[in-house]
This record gives C-alpha cells, structure tokens and sequence, in this order.
C-alpha cells in the first residue's frame, strides 16, 4: 500500500477575522521563522477553535498521494515541522459535495466545495477564517498536534509499516508551529502509521492518514489553528522526546499569497486548457486542476512560472507531454490517476523536484534525465521492468509499490544501484542494510545493463552474466574472426595506475595480418547512468585518477582498429575512485645512460602516489661484484651517479624509496644495471703546476680515465729556436728549469696507458715562455761546527742567472733572533770567500752570516742572513759534510767520503742501507758494513741507497751518526746473456731446451729464434720455433740446430743477440705414431678409415687390427682393412684400431691404438609392408621388415578408404581425400562394421627403440573388408519416460538392414502374448499393459537381406502408472508472527502428471516442524497438531525456522517422497495493539486506564499519550506529562473526549502502527455540576481563598498564606484582600473576561489555581479542598463563556 505524499493545494496566506481583535498574521521563511515565532506568540488573540472530522468510507484504502487529498479548502494533510507535527481532519458536518477519488487509489471522500487551503513549506501563518464568498461557510481549522511527543505525529489506520523518508536538503527549514515551538534542523526517524481514526467524534466520522512526508497541505492545516492555541505555548519548548522525531518533507516551494498567482479548479469538469472560462496566465504558480476531464496538456505552455500543477484524476494517456517544456519553474507535477502508459514524452525540467504518477498504467519508467527530482512516486502501475531508466542525480524517494516489477529479487538493491547514493528511501521506509550490502556487491556496469534491459541476478554471477550481455550487444560491432575474452577495469584510486583490461580472441584459421590494434579513450562521470566527458590526453591503456576525482567514476572506451577499418567502440566501466592509501608506490624504474666508465647514468621512478603529496623521494646507489651482495656506495644518494674506476666490472643497483611531503614512505624497490665497463684510456684537464721561472719545479699533471692506470708516459720537450720542440726528459711528470729553459717554453706530453698496456690518445700544453729568475738565495745555512778555531762556510742555493762573485759577511751576536744588523757585530767585512775560521772572541757568541747574491754580470739581490744554532763551543767530533758518488746502476760502484771535525778521528763506523722510498728506515747491507765502496746487486734495482758514518773521536768519544742518501733509485743495468748453450739430445723426436744466464734487471719476455744448419753450412730459420724449446722433427735429421737469443728486460728494454752453439748432426729417432684419428661416422651402416701420424725416420710398412670392444671388455678382431664396415652387430658397442708404426729399416714402434665412441644406431627405415585378406571382426596382422638399430614402438595409423588408392594419393593418405578417414593406431587391426565393403591401409612410421623415427611407409589391402553374419546379443528394455518403454539390442554382421521389431505381453501367469502393431523399438504403455511384463524382440536383418535369428529380452517389471509429482511445495504467506503460512503443491504442467493427479492420486499428507538448534546444526521436531496445509505462526516459533512435509498416496497405496518447504527464521510481526478500549467512563473526577491486548513480538517500553478532543472538532490536544497507562480526570476535561494514543513498541525497539481509543464527552460530577448550577444563575458569587504572597518558596506552609475574598459575576471578577483593624480592604486583581483572561490548573495540586487577566495581572490561589476548586473553576469558566458567548473548552489553556 503506497503512503500518501501531500502536496501544496492552496494559497499559502489567508487573513483572519475574529469579531474582537484583528490578529496579525506572520509569514515565516527559512531566515526569519525564530522572529516569526515569537511574533505570533505575543499579538495574536485566542479565537474559537472549529474543527471539522474526515468521513471514513474505507480503512483499507489508503489516503490519498496527491496535493491537497485532504479535501478543497480543507488543507487536511499533516503538517511536518520540528519539534511537532500537525495534521488536520474533516469536520464530520461539512457541507455535502460531490464525492472525488483519492491521489494513491483511495475510495471517494466528501469534500467541502470552495474553501481555500494552505500551501507551501517556508510559509507559517495564523490565520482565521477568510471572508465567505459562497452561501456556504467556510469552517476554521485547527491542526493536530503531536500524538506521541511534542516532535512526533499522530496517524490514522493502515493496514502496513512505513519508515521515515530521509530528509531533502530543502526541507530543513521548519516552520512555526501553531504552538510557537522553536525553530531548528528537521531530523528523520522511523514512523508508524496510526491505524483507526484519531478522532472523537461518532462512528460517521473519517479517519485521516497522515504521513511524515506529507508537507503540502500542513501549511495551511498546521498554520490555521486558532489564535488561542497559538499563543499559549512558549517558544522554544520542546520535549526530550521532540530531539529525536525527524520527518521527511517534499521539496520546499516558495510560495506567495493572492489569487492573482493561483488556480483552483479541482472538481470542475473542465475538459480542455483552452476553454474559455478558464483563464489560464503566465503569473499563475499555483494550479490545482485534479479530479477534471482533461485528456490533453495543449494550452499549459503558458504557464511559464508555475511551481505546483496538480493534473491528478483526469483522462490523460499519453504521449503528449511536449507541452510541459516551457514550464521552466515547475517543481511539483501531480499525474497519479490517470491512464499515462509511456513518459518517454515528458521533457526535461530544470527545477522539478516532485513527481507523482501513481495509479497510470506504466510498464516502465523510461523518461528525460530530471536533474533535481527528489520523490518519484510511481505505484500501482504495471511496471515489469528497469529498462529505460532516466537518470536521476539527486533522487532521495523512490516508489514502485503495487507494480507487478515488485516480483523481481533484490528490486531495492537494482534501485541503489541505478539512482546511486543519493536514494534514502524505498517504497516509503529505509533502505535495508542487507539491500545495501548486496547493491556493492554487483560490478560496475550493473546499472547501465539494467537500463540497456539485462534481466537481474544474483550477484555471485553478475559479472558473468552482465558481460555476456554487453558482448551479446556488442557481437555485430566486433571485427570479424575476433571475440572478446576480456573487458574489465582495475579499481580506481587516488593518484595510482588504473588499468583497463580488452582482450580479443583471433580465430586460429583466419591470417594475423594487419594485427588488430585498440585505441583508448578515458571518461569522467559523476554517477553509473549520467553523461560521461571524455578526459583530455587520457587515451592510453593506464590512467592515473587525481584527487579531485575521488568518489568518480571511470569509463574506458576501446576503438578496435583493424587495418584502415575502425570499428564501434566497446568499454567497460570503474567503481568510484576510492581516496589513495597515502603511501606512495614505485610503479617502475628504469636506468639511462652508457654503462662505461665516466659516463653519468641517471634513475628514472614513476611513481604513483596515491594521494600523498608529491615529495623528493629516497635515492641510493649500490655496487655489487660479481657473487657478492650489494654495498652502498657513499655519497651517491642523488639520481644521477658518474661512474667510477670502482665501479667496472660490477653491476650497479639504483635504488628508489618514494616519499611523501607528509612523511609516508613506500615500499623500496630496485633496479640492476648490466656490468660496468672500462672506458677507453684518456686524460683530460692536462696542466702543468708550477711557475715558468729559472730555477723552479714545475710538474705535469691530468685526470685519468679508462681503468686502472698503468705506467703511463710523460715527455717533457722543450722550444727550439726555429719553433719545434725537442725532447728533454722522459718517464717523469716534473721537471726542473735550467738556465737553458730561459727565454724557452716547454711543452708537456701525457700518453695515458691502461693497466693492460693499452695508450690512448696523448694530450698535450705548452708552458709560457721561461723567465730569468732575479738573484735570489735560498736556504742560506751556516756549516761547520761552532767551535773555536772551526771553519766554517755559509751555503745558499743562488737563483736567477748564474751566480758570480757573492759576497758574504760574518758577525756575532748575544741574540737568538736576527733583527735584521740590529745588536750585530763586525767579525769580518764583506769578501767573496764564503768560509770564515771562528776566532776567539766569537766564542759564546751565535754566528751571523750576511750572503748577498751576486750574478756574473754583477747584479745584486737581496742579501740574506743565517744565524747559527747556539753560542760557539768546542766541537764534539762530527763531520761536517758527507757525499755518495759514482754511477746508480746495477753494477756500478758507489764511494763515500766526508769531512770530520772534533779532534783525531777514531775508528768512525761505516753501513749501507736500501730504502724502498726516500722517508723509510731502510735495511741495512751487512756485506759492505765498514766499506767506503759499494758494487750495485741486483737486489738493489729500484730501490734508494743511503750511506751512514758515525764519527768517533780517537779518544772514544763517539758523535752524532750522518746520513746521505743517494740521489736517485738503482736503474738495472742493460740486458746482456752471460751464456747461451742448448740442452738435449741431437735425435729426431727429443726436445732441445735453452739454458742462459741473463744479467740486467728483471728479465722479460727474452726473444728466441731456432735455426737449421745443413753440413754445407747453410742456415735457416726455423718457422713458427720461438720458444725456450723445440721438438726435433724428420726435417732436422742430417742438420745442424743452434738458437739466438735477445734478451729483453721486464720494462721492454733490450740487449745485444747472442748465438748459441750448433748441436748435431740430428739423427732419426725410433719409429713412433705420433697421433691416430678415425675418419667417417660411428653409425651403422657407414664405412670407417683412418689417419695416423707418423715420426721416426722414414716410414715403413706399417701394419693396423680392427677390434669390436663388448660391454665386458672382451676384444673381437676383426679385420685388417683400411677401412671397416659398421653393424647391427657394432650399435652399443666400440670399435678399437692397433696401430704399429715400423721404420723403412724394418724397425718396429711402440703399437698405439684408439677406442670410437659408442656405435650409434642408424636412421630407422622401413623395407617392406604387407596387408593381407581382411574380414570384419578377425586381427589383422601386417607384414613388415625393418632396419636402423632396435626397433621400436613405431607410429601406426589404420585408414579406411572407400576405393583403393595408388601412388601418391596412397603415399599422402592422410590428406588424399575426405572418403579417408583414420580407424586404428596399432600395429594389428580388427576390422569393425565400418571398414565393411572398405578398403584398409596401413601407414608405418619405423621408430627406433631411442624414438627416433625414419621415413613412413604406407600399404593398403588388396580387396575391401568382408563382413560377418548378422547376430543380435544383450537385447534389452529401456524405460524411456513414465509409460514409454525402449527395446535395445547390439546388432554384429555387416551394416544392419531393416531389422524386425515386436513387443510381447507376458502375464502374472506366465503367458507370453505377442501385441499387435507393435513393431517399432519403442513402445507406449497402454491400460492392458498394467499388472503386466513386457518382453522385446530382436530379428537381425543385414542390409542384403540375410536374416539372423530371432532374441527376446529378458521381462520388464511389472507395469504401473506414474507416481503423483510434486514439483516443488511453496509457502503462501510471510515469516512473521501472526500471518497464517500456507502450503502450497506446486504440480508439473506434463499431461502425464496431470491425468495421474486427476485419476490416481489417492490423498496428499502434511506434517509442520520447527527447528531447534543443536550445535554446530539444525534440527527439526514435528509438531504433532500441525497436520493441515496451514499453519498460523505463534509467538513462541519466533527465532526458529519452520519446515512443512508434503506427501502424497496413490489408489495403488506408492507414496512419494516427501517434498520440504521451509522458511527463513520467524521474525516477531510488527507490534500491534488490538482491542484498545478505556475504562472508567464516567465524571471529570474518575480514574481512567487504558487496555489492550499487544502482539508482534515481546512488547518493550509501549508509548501511551492521552489527548483532549472536542466533540465535533477533529483537534487532539495534548495532556503534557500524562504517558502511563492510568489517568486521573480534572475540570480541564469537561465536554471533552479522552483519547489515548497506544503506540506498540517491541523490545528490539520497532514501532508498530499507533492505536486510538477514546471516551464519551467527560461530564460534571453530579454534585458539582449541582453547585455550579446554582452558582451560575445567582450571576454573583464570593469565594474564600488562600494567596502566596512569597512565590519563591516551593512549599508553601500555611503560615505564610493570605486571605483573599474572589468575587465573580456576569461581567468581571476580582480579588480583594480583606481588610483589617489597620488597614481597609483593597483588590488586587479586578478584570473583565475579555481574552486574554484564563482560569489554570495545577495538576500536582489539586487545591490550587491561577487566574490570568492579562500578561500583567494574574495571581495563584488556594482552596480547602479539590471540589471547592472544581466549582470555582466551573463557575468562573461559565460566567466568562457567556460573557464572550463562546463553548467552554475555548477558553481552556492548553499547551500543546
């Protein structure tokens, strides 16, 4: 049953009248409603409050879906505000007028003709009743306030749960509420339906549905309530319980007051737009032309602003919707009840936000996108199907109730995935967890296929099944010869590599040229069914999703491109974009640049990362030798690296760890390179350092690259004069400038060589020219020792030019520090001598010497001092120079001589040292300790030589030890041999050896040359002879052998050749084979020979034995050929030769001999094949002769041909002809019935026993196959079907001809009938064949007539007709508590089961069971009672599941087997409260109790609210605080009806349909309304009562209480505090009952009451007992109700 969704049917705003006082009415927005609020709370006066009640016709019908379904000018629709909810109803006395249909399908109501209602969501008003244009009367309305809670609704009765309906964006601006409660956000929760009538009035009265999504006509029923209700409530009071209700509106419409933009015509007959009387305008918003005659919309083009347009009830069929697209502004369109079969005419709106087209007759709801639509309502149509779909982005509400569509499993999960997440609402309630649950789990394309038509399934198999669709869609477009095997789509995520997956399939016999190509295109949609926009430059086969297109979907397009051919696109669709992991991924690495040593290479990462911000990630280099583990490589942390000297012969590892800016690190990952190679030698950056000036040291240097260096080469060369350059120096890179170099440039030459010796291209640079360096001196020094009497000598190294006559002059001083001649004294004038002998007076005094340098041509420089260590003493003996001279060559001599000072020299002691480099200790010579001389070794090549004296005075003082050291290293001396003979015997076949002595460095690779001398002294060379040895051949016998040597150092360098002695003549050696060969192949069959080598002299008659060689090492001669003819016999076996070398002179050689490798068998061939005679059903065995080593299992294939083939067609069999065809694969054959009348061919493939196969070989037979006599065996019945029977038999003897047939009917006695006309194999059971056998008998006829004999089968069994089917038992009825499950058998549609059920079935049994579980399964026990086919759920199967058993008797007592029903586990049935009734009718001073009896699971905590209702009036009023089950009338309840709201909760919390139930109108207990009469018709009464004067105290004690006289009558009342002997009587309070005047109660103390004057008078009285304040009350209540000549209640307060 579809739930109605109200919509606006009236002009928003009507302006009061009340006799009194003007009211001013407040229309609220979204922005002002608070203000609103307050506004109406302090300036509108109480008016009378008529109701009016809704005649009920129908409680099963629902109310109706459409604007304004309350009725015209009623506004009867509820009003969904927060924190209340009102609805009004019917007045049960409305002016009579014709009966119209409801918008969802409900029976027709009375309606009230020409009354005006309220539209519009943001609007709220207070407004009375308008100016009556009509003799009719317009009554007020009043709205019904909140049932539950001051934030819930009451509901009239429907048979059905609804939930709530989430709330649109639109509707969360409330409204004011009648009661001024507070403006704030709608929230949603679940909703009950009410089911009987909240009404009070008699049973004519209707009953109103009212849903939380009905928001159209609460605007006018919630706004128009009386004044007086309005302006008794405080603003913003709410009650807990008002937090949590949360309705769902229709799209707010803003809408305007006048007539002048609405339309009412509902109910007018109108048949056309145009007519005349209508007045249709382009300012109309508002148009309201339901329940009329229309069948076309010509004419509604006009109405470019309207909003609401209600069409409903009219005679509409469509197409013919076109004109709707000039109404730009609609937002509500009303089309429910009408005869609309297509919407595919219904043009796109741009503002539509509400659309019902209930109760048509749609088969689907195909129509123009609706961008802003947010309720679709569309039930009760005959919608089957999804297909046609619209798009629909923003929809929130979709239902489809009553269509035939609701058939198809998971319809809601479909619906979720064709709108998207923007649906909240199914068929009126909350989406299920479980639809949405089964909705992810469908793939992508779910929704497109739905729309395309795809008929839904399972989940589980909607990837296959909607693929299939596509392709089946797709199948024409595809190139031909191609099927696609794949279409699918990686899920999308944020800033990570999506792929998409096409694969097409070629059919294997079509040609692969031109190849197929895919061209790509990506798209970008907002949902599975909206437009897609192609992605710009997204037209690969990856595409990397950004962040902006999260929650997106992805649609791949593929264009097949075959040759020129482009063919229709296909594509596959994502899942939305899901935001990225935040940790970044390496997607790939790779390594640029040449792997050559220098060279840069750089790391390339593509890196997705999956939305992280991009950052610098972790870059390292590793090294990895060949076998080992990578090592980091320090420093190289960048993405480029130079490749290194290190690094050759190694393979490089970049690795890559990406890194976001916000820290998050991705896994690391690698990339190898190929090893590093060396690059070619070369040197770049070639300079030389140091300044070009005489004197100076400068040095050649470069950067090497190309390996490890080696001894790479420097020459220095320096400018001639006509501009060449001649070569200086050579093997060092420095080089000291000479007097020669001035005025020159020098030029340096850099030959860079590798390690292996290999030069690259030298390089070169040029010094500027060399500048004459001024006199200067340098480590100018003081020697000699400081004695008295020493001499001693001023040395300085002089540059710049040649040094002349310097000058130098001696002084003393007492000071350590020179200053320059400051404190300085004369010891000598300046003299060209520059040793000075210390005199006397110089001792304890420091020795200054002042060297001026002078060169040859008389310049000065600049005079430098040296001052000497200490003070001058006695010298202690020391030497005072020490000097190494003589050659450093190997060999050479070097002499030692020094100069000793201190006395008479003793015995001073003398060593030699080595030194590896200039700065190391050295080690010492022994040999030579003690000597001034030294010969040159060979150990000293290379190394530095120093010579240290330690000087010791004859009187054994010993001095300080002085070492020299030599100025350069050792050089070896030049090669040279000191001998060269030859070692060996002169005889043919010996090897002569060298023995040398060589002399001159480490030796090198010496050059050797042989010769050949002939006795009369010619000399050859020996060709290809250049070792240290060589091996005399036959070609030396008779000469003479010498050999030369060169002798070459190990760096190159080379001596003088030296001669060997001649050794000879060479005479011949002993015979001897020096090598023995095979020639030909060790392979049966082939013939071998041999090639033997022969040294000893001349040869002779050499003689050879052939030996075959078996597995046990036992020799087989066999023959003494030069050749040898290989076997069967040699295959897996060796061949040995002996061969025995023998000299011309007859002598005999050591025999030498060679073994073969193992005989290889040879190709296999096939000699000879044979057929013989062949006859069907005997072997045939073929005749055949092989060769080619052990045969194996060859390949043979039978052929059956229908004529004899010769030649070639015999030789290519298999492809002879299609009459040829294969019948056997082994070497013998049977022939079958087939190869009867045919021909046979064999085709052989000889294989030898290792499998190798030779060339096949095919022979055939020389006459067709005969066949054999016809025979019949294992003949047989077979039960086809129920009463159809088989005869089989297996048929031998040729081809079979037209074989006879028959059927026998044996019965209980044994007798074997034959039944006419029954010659085919098979057989129908007829009723004589029942309680009988059959027999089947087989006559075998060959196709030429010859005729076997006749086989009968064994007996069937006894004949009967088939058992009574049940095809399936189903269950009528629902799972639930309460409902009544029924079984059903569901019986096959065969004819056969159909004649069986009407004529044999006997009975149908049933037995009902409930489960209980036991472990880790379930059980089930029968119930014993439950025997019929219906089974009514009680409350204790809740939880348990249910399983009925069907089985059925046949008349001849077979019973089938028994078929199950079972159901899902029961659920509890929605909480339902039945027979709700008050007790205690009575007088406004009884109790009351509310009962019922609950069902629908165990009941929780139950809602109960009592409410006031006037008679006659459809408004409940609230009782604030009464929710129990037991309700104390009070005096606040005269006249009204007590009506109690039972809302039925279950303990799980779900709310069942809220129940009503109410009282008579509570009357005046009699002895009350006793002394209320009387007091009334005095007109003037006094009464005693009691005031607080101090209202701050909570309980107020006798002691602090006031007397106080009220006196009433017909036109005021007062309160006068009684005088006392101090003061006069004065009144406190005196007023008229004009409103705002009140009388209140308190409800917790029934002795109190509060009397209102206006806002600034009022006062709290207290009386003796509850009676006295009841009639005090009823009395000042009557006076005031004729003093304003209104009912009683109106002047209640009531807060709401």
């Amino acid at each position: 049953m579809e739930e109605p969704l109200a919509q606006p049917d009236e002009d928003p705003v009507q302006k009061p009248q009340i006799p009194t006082k003007k009211t001013t009415t407040t229309t609220t927005t979204a922005a002002t409603s608070s203000e609103a609020v307050k506004k109406v709370a302090k300036t509108v006066k109480p008016a009378a409050a008529t109701g009016s009640v809704r005649k009920r016709l129908d409680l099963k019908t629902g109310p109706g879906l459409g604007p304004g379904s309350g009725g015209s000018g009623l506004g009867s629709t509820s009003s969904v505000m927060k924190p209340t909810l009102s609805a009004s109803l019917k007045t049960a006395n409305a002016v009579p007028a014709a009966a119209r249909r409801n918008s969802t399908g409900g029976l027709p109501e009375k309606r009230q003709s020409n009354a005006g209602s309220v539209a519009g969501r943001k609007t709220s008003s207070v407004s009375g009743p308008e100016p009556v244009r009509q003799p009719v009367p317009e009554p007020r309305r009043s709205s019904l306030p909140s049932v539950v809670n001051r934030a819930s609704s009451t509901r009239s009765s429907v048979p059905e749960t609804r939930k709530s309906i989430p709330v649109s964006p639109a509707s969360r601006v409330s409204k004011t509420t009648p009661t001024g409660s507070n403006v704030s956000k709608q929230e949603s929760v679940r909703r009950s339906l009410v089911k009987p009538a909240l009404s009070a009035s008699s049973t004519s009265s209707a009953s109103r549905r009212i849903t939380s999504t009905s928001l159209d006509s609460s605007g006018s029923s919630g706004i128009r309530r009386s004044a007086s209700l309005s302006g008794r409530r405080k603003v913003g009071t709410r009650t807990p319980e008002s937090r949590d209700s949360r309705f769902v509106v229709l799209p707010q419409v803003e809408v305007k007051a006048g007539d002048d933009v609405r339309l009412d015509l509902r109910g007018h007959r109108v048949r056309s737009l145009n007519s005349s009387g209508l007045n249709l305008s382009a300012n109309l918003e508002f148009v309201y032309l339901r329940d009329n005659l229309l069948s076309t919309l010509e004419g509604v083009e006009i109405l470019k602003r309207v909003k609401v347009l209600d069409l409903s009830f009219n005679d509409f069929k469509g197409p013919g919707f076109e004109p709707l697209e000039n109404c730009k502004s609609l937002q509500q369109l009303y089309l429910a009840g009408n005869q609309i079969t297509s919407l595919a005419s219904l043009p796109q709106l741009p503002n539509l936000e509400f659309l019902s087209v209930a109760q048509n007759k749609l088969k689907s709801l195909s129509m123009a996108s609706q961008p802003r639509l947010q309720v679709l309502a569309a039930s009760k149509n005959k919608i089957s199907t999804l297909k046609g779909f619209p798009y629909l982005p923003v929809l929130e509400h979709l239902r489809v109730e009553e269509n035939p569509i609701l058939k198809m499993p998971h319809l809601e999960a479909a619906s979720i995935l064709l709108v998207g997440p923007t649906l909240k609402k199914f068929n009126d309630r909350d989406l299920s967890r479980e639809e949405l649950a089964i909705a992810k789990r469908y793939p992508a394309q779910t929704a497109l296929c739905i729309r395309d038509g795809w008929e839904f399934c399972r989940p589980d198999h909607a990837a296959e099944s909607t693929f299939r669709f596509l392709v089946e869609q797709w199948k024409d477009k595809l190139p031909s010869g191609y099927l696609l095997k794949e279409a699918s789509v990686d899920q999308p995520s944020e800033e990570d590599a999506c792929r998409c997956h096409f694969t097409f399939v070629q059919d294997g016999t079509l040609s692969t040229d031109p190849p197929l190509v895919l061209n790509y295109q990506w798209f970008m949609g907002e949902r599975m069914l909206s437009n897609f926009a192609a992605i710009p430059d997204a037209t690969g086969e990856v595409y990397w999703p950004k962040h902006e297109e999260i929650g997106k979907i992805l649609k791949v397009e593929c264009t097949p491109l075959l040759g020129e051919t482009h063919y229709p696109s296909i594509f596959v669709i994502s899942s939305p974009v899901s935001p990225g992991s935040g940790i970044p991924k390496v997607v790939n690495l790779e390594i640029q640049g040449e792997l050559v040593e220098g060279n840069v290479i750089r790391g390339y990462a593509e890196v997705a990362w999956c939305g992280g911000t991009p950052g610098k990630g972790v870059a390292s280099w590793l090294r990895r030798k060949w076998n080992s583990s990578p090592v980091v490589i320090a420093g190289a942390e960048d993405e480029e690296y130079r490749l290194a000297i290190d690094d050759i012969d190694s393979s490089l590892v970049f690795m890559y760890t990406p890194v976001t800016e916000e820290g998050a690190k991705g896994e690391p990952q690698y990339k190898y390179t190929d090893f590093i190679k060396a690059a070619h030698p070369s040197v770049s950056n070639v300079r030389i350092i140091g300044d070009a000036v005489e004197g100076c040291t400068i040095k050649g240097v470069g950067d090497y690259l190309g390996g490890r260096e080696g001894p790479s080469k420097f020459e220095w060369l320096r400018e001639k004069d006509t501009g060449d350059f001649l070569l200086v120096s050579t093997g060092t890179s420095e080089f000291n400038l000479t007097k020669e170099d001035v005025g020159r440039r020098l030029a340096f030459v850099y030959i860079p060589t590798n390690f292996e010796g290999q030069e690259g291209e030298s390089v070169s640079i040029v010094t500027d020219v060399v500048k004459q360096a001024p006199p200067k001196v340098k480590n100018v020094k003081i020697i000699g020792e400081l004695r008295e009497n020493s001499k001693i000598t001023v040395t300085g190294i002089v540059t710049g030019g040649t040094e002349g006559s310097s000058r130098v002059q001696w002084f003393k001083t007492r000071s350590s520090i020179l200053d320059g001649e400051k404190d300085l004294e004369a010891l000598s004038t300046s003299k060209i001598a520059k040793a000075f002998r210390i005199p006397l007076g110089a001792v304890g005094y420091r020795i200054v010497a002042k060297f001026t340098p002078t060169t040859q041509d008389g310049e000065s420089g600049e005079p430098a001092y040296a001052i000497s260590d200490k003070a001058v003493e006695t010298l202690p003996p020391s030497l005072n120079f020490l000097s190494i001279t003589g050659d450093y060559t190997e060999d050479g001599i070097l002499t030692a001589s020094y100069g000793y000072i201190g006395g008479h020299e003793g015995k001073s002691i003398y060593n030699w040292y080595l030194h590896e480099v200039e700065t190391d200790s050295g080690s010492l010579i022994p040999e030579v300790s003690g000597l001034l001389q030294y010969r040159i070794t060979k150990d000293a090549i290379g190394k530095f030589i120093s010579f240290q004296c330690t000087p010791i005075r004859d009187d054994g003082i010993v001095g300080e030890p002085r070492s020299c050291m030599g100025q350069e290293r050792v050089r070896p001396g030049s090669p040279r041999l000191l001998s060269l003979q030859i070692v060996g015997n002169a005889i043919e076949g010996a090897t002569l050896s060298v023995d040398k002595k060589y002399w001159g460095g480490e030796e090198g690779d010496s050059v050797f040359r042989w010769f050949r001398t002939s006795s009369d002294g010619m000399q050859s060379e020996i060709w290809g002879a250049t070792t240290a040895s060589y091996m005399l051949s036959v070609e030396d016998i008779g000469f003479f052998v010498s050999v030369s040597c060169e002798p070459v150092r190990s760096d190159w360098a080379r001596g003088p050749i030296v001669l060997s002695e001649q050794i000879g003549p060479i005479i011949p050696g002993p015979p001897t084979c020096q090598s023995l060969e095979f020639l030909g192949s060790m392979i049966e069959g082939q013939r071998v020979s041999f090639i033997a080598s022969y040294s000893g002299g001349e040869r002779g008659n050499c003689f050879h034995e052939w030996f075959r060689v078996k597995s046990n090492g036992v020799r087989e001669k066999l023959s003494t050929f030069d050749f040898l003819d290989l076997t069967l016999e040699d295959v897996g076996r060796c061949i040995e030769l002996v061969y025995t070398p023998v000299r011309q002179d007859g002598m005999k050689g050591s025999p030498s001999s060679i073994s073969s490798d193992i005989i290889a068998p040879a190709d296999p061939i096939g000699v000879d094949l044979e057929i013989p005679d062949c006859f069907e059903d005997e072997e045939v065995i073929p005749q055949k002769t092989y060769f080619g080593g052990q045969e194996g299992a060859g390949q043979y294939m039978w052929y059956r041909a229908k004529n004899k083939l010769h030649g070639s067609a015999l030789i290519d069999i298999s492809n002879a002809c299609e009459d040829v065809v294969i019948c056997g694969k082994t070497l013998t054959y049977t022939p079958s019935l087939e190869d009867v009348g045919s021909y046979l061919a064999l085709f052989w493939l000889p294989t030898r026993a290792d499998g190798k196969c030779g060339k096949p070989l095919v022979a055939i037979s020389n006459s067709p196959v005969v066949p054999a006599l016809p025979v019949v065996s294992n003949v047989r019945v077979k039960e086809l079907s129920s009463g159809v029977y088989s005869g089989e038999g297996e048929y031998f003897g040729g081809y079979e001809g037209s074989s006879l047939f028959s059927w026998y009917r044996e019965t209980n006695e044994g007798t074997i009938i034959l039944i006419n006309d029954a010659s085919s194999s098979t057989y129908e059971v007829t009723d004589s064949d029942y309680t009988c056998r059959l027999l089947f008998g087989y006559t075998p006829v060959r196709s030429d007539s010859v005729v076997g004999e006749l086989r009968l089968s064994e007996p069937t069994d006894i004949i009967l007709p088939e058992l009574p089917k049940v095809e399936m038992l189903a269950l009528t009825g629902k799972a639930v508590e309460g409902d009544v499950l029924t079984a059903v058998e569901v019986i096959p549609k065969s004819e056969t089961q159909q004649h069986v059920w009407s004529k044999y079935k006997k009975d149908v049994r049933y037995q009902w069971f409930c489960s209980s579980e036991m472990e880790d399964r379930k059980s089930y026990e029968p119930l014993p009672t439950q025997r019929s086919c219906s089974y009514k759920v009680r409350l204790e199967d809740i939880g348990r599941c249910l399983r009925c058993e069907c089985i059925v008797t046949d008349v001849f007592g077979r019973s089938t087997e028994p078929v199950y029903a079972e159901t899902a586990p029961i659920l509890p049935g929605m909480p339902k409260i039945d027979k709700l009734e008050i007790e205690g009718r009575g007088f406004h001073t009884n109790l009351y109790a509310v009962r019922g009896i609950y069902s629908g699971g165990k009941e929780g905590k139950s809602r109960i609210q009592w409410l006031r209702s006037m008679v006659g009036s459809p408004d409940l009023i609230s009782i604030p605080g009464e929710i129990g089950r037991m309700y104390e009338a009070n005096v606040d309840d005269v006249s009204y009806r007590l009506v109690a709201i039972y809302t039925p909760i279950r303990e799980d919390g779900v709310e069942g349909q809220p129940v009503s139930a109410s009282t008579d109108p509570i009357a005046v207990e009699p002895d009350v309304y006793k002394e209320v009469k009387q007091k009334l018709d005095l007109g003037s009464v006094k009464f005693e009562a009691l005031c607080d004067k101090d209202r701050s105290k909570k309980d107020p004690s006798m002691g602090s209480l006031e007397k106080r006289v009220l006196e009433v009558n017909r036109k005021r009342v007062k309160v006068v505090k009684p005088g006392s002997k101090t003061s006069f009587p004065t009144t406190e309070i005196r007023g008229s009952y004009a409103p705002p005047f009140h009388v209140e109660l308190f409800r917790n103390d029934q002795h109190r009451l509060r009397i209102v004057v206006d806002s600034e008078n009022e006062v709290d009285l207290m009386v003796q007992s509850r009676h006295l304040r009841d009639v005090t009350v009823l009395v000042i209540r009557g006076l005031a109700q004729r003093f304003n000549s209104t009912s009683l209640n109106s002047l209640l307060k009531i807060e709401t």
